[in-house]
């Protein structure tokens, strides 16, 4: 059996185009049902932390129904819970703010075919103008007018009622009937829950008058919603039906959504779709735009010599349409189909990015503080300084090393008066910056603001750590420095950006050469590419072996170093077998032996979950030499090092205290976390051995990578550089790939994505000199 790469999602060719850093777990067992077999497996890798099962519904991605309390979890919203409302108020917020728009679409004079039509039938269907066929033959309407040049309105802060309500379970009875129907489809039951949760309490009539909407419950593929759809239709089944257009270019898009896009060019939709079987794919996106369900763009694109070249040949596609500008040129442009969901998110990131932009920093402190702040500090530290004092939205960009300065920075600004504070995306960045920050305990009582700490983002956001927010629902807060910037995915993005107050600075500080986010969009990339603010690169170097190596592969090189005190070790092995056997002997025996690295702080990373050497391979191996047992609490054993990830992209790291009635008892972050029963399997998995996903953020004393000879197709030079980046004292490599290693560091970047950002970013800013 292969190893499974982490980032694969299922093959939608190139549509979607999963690629190295797409998280997926394609080798979730799969559970029979018609028309094939229908795997109810969590969507995102990182979210499907649940031990593996021959039945396991899926979590809807972007959300996270498990509850994680402490000692007073029983009267407190959880942490996810209020997180989920965050973002649910966050999107009836730029939904509000769409509506109030007359257009979706500044259209050009000059497109044509299936490009035109559909433009037409966004601008139709927005209007309210309804049926499709009414739709594509309506007027256009006039031009969007500019946006009005104040804030929009900031999305206030989670209610716990609201939470709760929001969490709440569809009905014992909902569920039962749809039950029942999805047996008569012979659809697994096990998807009843989750099917009653997204389809609500019609379900049952939902299924019954469109089977193909058993298509947007996580795991189903096509092929499965066709057979339950024919066992429940018969003779009306057929590829050419309406609803089955729709429901595949809606899955093709929340498949693009996996692989990091936040939309697809429009040719490479329609040709996915007739390759899944759909007649008339122009017709099913032209039905999805009029029922809602999906909106297209038309984004001018910056003319190229084969731009050009394409242009004057004829060649141009209708991604490649042109537009008549208002001094009559013909440009360049490209139609994207996107979800509203993701859609909306990024446009409302780039609106509070821009305003971040072109507003003026509240002068906190004179200008001669901030320079003789900057003077104390070194090199590129200095530049941050000064970059923050003048401007609303900095990037900050190094290694390691290079998290020196946005700590000076935070403390330069807390003597200047400022509300720092310090975010990142998971407990394993906050707690690993925040030992660089120092304690905030320590510092001596003063009248001023509290000294800058480090919080996670989801903590941030729900209130449940930091300064909280203020009376208009803004952060209350200054400074916002995030910590491992490549992470943020654009719902995240857009609820941090439009959260801060007027006149606060933002930093976003990271390694570009890390993997990108698990969810939608390349948030720090586009930001970087688009130049509309400063950017500090740093010149710390990481020291050492392991820093020279690391640094090397970020730049496309694989060097042979130096490693007197035995910083790096490669173990060749020939087979699975042996590399499994080799890793436990490494974390068990070895490495505490020679390196003088307990086993506990150690951590082996690999390409996937599943497979012959993924981590649920070695996380079985390591469990029976490091905590044998019987696993009598849900397949664990107090003791058994874990990962809790309560939403998608979320990793809790841990350990087993013991369990009762209420669930399992988890230690995390210094924090019990209480895991109720019936969400064990979904959310929780040993944490010996993690993905690269699942890793980042982290760093560890020593690490064991595992690189089996077919994990080749998970290689890429992000992946290698992240997993090896991982190790602070000790670097084991346990190498079975051959000249694929390197070969991948030289020949395989990241996967591009699919994003709008810099497109929405360039007419309300200009480029930074």
């Amino acid at each position: 059996m292969s190893t499974e790469p982490e980032p694969v999602t299922e093959d939608t060719t190139d549509a979607v185009d999963a690629g190295p850093e797409t998280p997926g777990d394609a080798a979730a067992p799969a559970t029979e049902a018609a028309g094939g077999s229908v795997r109810p497996e969590g969507e995102r890798e990182p979210a499907d932390a649940g031990a593996d099962s021959g039945t396991r519904p899926a979590e809807p991605a972007g959300q996270g129904p498990d509850a994680e309390g402490g000692s007073e979890a029983a009267a407190q919203v959880s942490e996810a819970e209020a997180e989920l409302a965050a973002q649910r108020a966050e999107r009836e917020r730029i939904e509000r703010r769409k509506a109030e728009k007359q257009g979706p679409i500044d259209a050009g004079g000059k497109l044509s075919g299936s490009a035109a039509d559909l433009l037409a039938a966004v601008r139709a269907v927005e209007s309210g103008e309804k049926p499709a066929a009414a739709v594509f033959g309506a007027p256009e309407p006039a031009r969007r007018p500019a946006p009005e040049p104040v804030r929009p309105p900031r999305p206030a802060p989670a209610e716990p009622a609201a939470a709760s309500a929001g969490s709440a379970g569809p009905a014992p009875e909902t569920v039962q009937t749809v039950r029942r129907v999805l047996a008569e489809g012979g659809a697994p039951e096990a998807l009843a829950p989750q099917t009653a949760a997204l389809l609500g309490e019609g379900a049952e009539e939902a299924l019954r008058a469109d089977p193909w909407q058993l298509l947007r419950v996580g795991g189903v593929r096509p092929e499965q919603a066709d057979g339950f759809a024919r066992a429940l239709l018969g003779a009306e089944c057929g590829p050419d039906d309406e609803r089955r257009g729709r429901a595949v270019t809606g899955w093709l898009l929340e498949q693009a959504a996996l692989a990091g896009h936040t939309a697809l060019e429009l040719p490479r939709l329609v040709a996915t779709l007739a390759q899944r079987g759909v007649p008339d794919p122009d017709a099913a996106v032209q039905s999805t735009l009029a029922e809602g369900e999906a909106l297209a763009f038309q984004d001018a694109l910056e003319e190229t010599g084969l731009d050009r070249e394409a242009a004057a040949s004829g060649t141009a596609g209708p991604d490649r349409a042109e537009e008549q500008d208002e001094g009559g040129e013909e440009r360049p442009v490209r139609v994207l189909i996107g979800l509203e969901r993701y859609a909306l998110a990024e446009e409302s990131l780039a609106d509070g990015l821009a305003r971040l932009v072109n507003s003026t920093p509240k002068q906190d402190g004179a200008a001669a503080d901030w320079e003789q702040a900057a003077a104390s500090a070194q090199g590129s530290g200095a530049e941050l300084i000064r970059a923050v004092a003048a401007h609303g939205l900095v990037l900050h960009t190094g290694g390691e090393a290079s998290l020196a300065e946005p700590a000076a920075l935070l403390h330069a600004a807390h003597a200047l008066g400022l509300r720092a504070w310090a975010a990142a995306p998971g407990p394993l960045g906050r707690d690993r910056f925040g030992a660089l920050l120092g304690d905030p305990s320590a510092e001596p009582p003063s009248p001023g603001p509290a000294a800058p700490a480090a919080v996670t983002v989801a903590g941030l956001l729900t209130g449940a750590e930091g300064p909280g927010r203020d009376a208009e629902g803004a952060l209350d807060l200054d400074l916002l420095v995030v910590l491992d910037a490549p992470q943020l995915d654009v719902e995240a993005g857009a609820l941090l950006a439009e959260s801060l107050p007027d006149g606060a600075r933002l930093v976003l500080a990271g390694d570009p050469a890390v993997l990108w986010s698990v969810g939608p969009g390349r948030v720090f990339a586009d930001l970087l590419a688009a130049r509309v603010c400063p950017q500090i690169a740093s010149r710390r170097p990481d020291p050492g072996p392991l820093g020279e190596l690391v640094s090397g592969i970020g730049i496309g090189e694989l060097s042979q170093v130096e490693a007197p005190g035995k910083e790096v070790v490669i173990v060749p092995v020939r087979d699975p077998g042996e590399a499994v056997h080799r890793t436990v002997q490494l974390v068990a025996d070895s490495v505490p032996r020679a390196i003088g690295v307990p086993a506990e702080e150690t951590q082996v990373i690999t390409p996937g979950h599943g497979g012959a050497v993924g981590t649920r391979a070695l996380n079985a191996a390591l469990k029976e030499r490091l905590n044998p047992g019987p696993g009598r609490f849900g397949g664990f054993d107090p003791g058994d090092r874990v990962v809790h990830t309560p939403a998608p992209g979320r990793v809790l790291p841990g350990r087993v205290v013991g369990a009762d009635a209420d669930g399992l008892r988890l230690s995390c972050a210094g924090e019990t976390v209480v895991v109720p029963r019936d969400r064990v399997e979904g959310s929780v998995r040993h944490g010996w051995a993690l993905t690269a996903h699942q890793a980042l953020g982290g760093r560890w004393p020593a690490v064991v990578v595992v690189l089996p000879g077919d994990a080749v197709p998970a290689l890429s030079r992000p992946w290698i550089y992240t997993a090896f980046g991982r190790a602070a004292r000790h670097l084991s490599v346990v190498h079975g790939v051959e000249q694929a290693l390197p070969r991948a560091v030289a020949e395989v970047p990241a996967k591009p994505r699919t994003t709008r950002l810099p497109v929405l970013l360039a007419p309300q800013t200009r480029a930074a000199d």
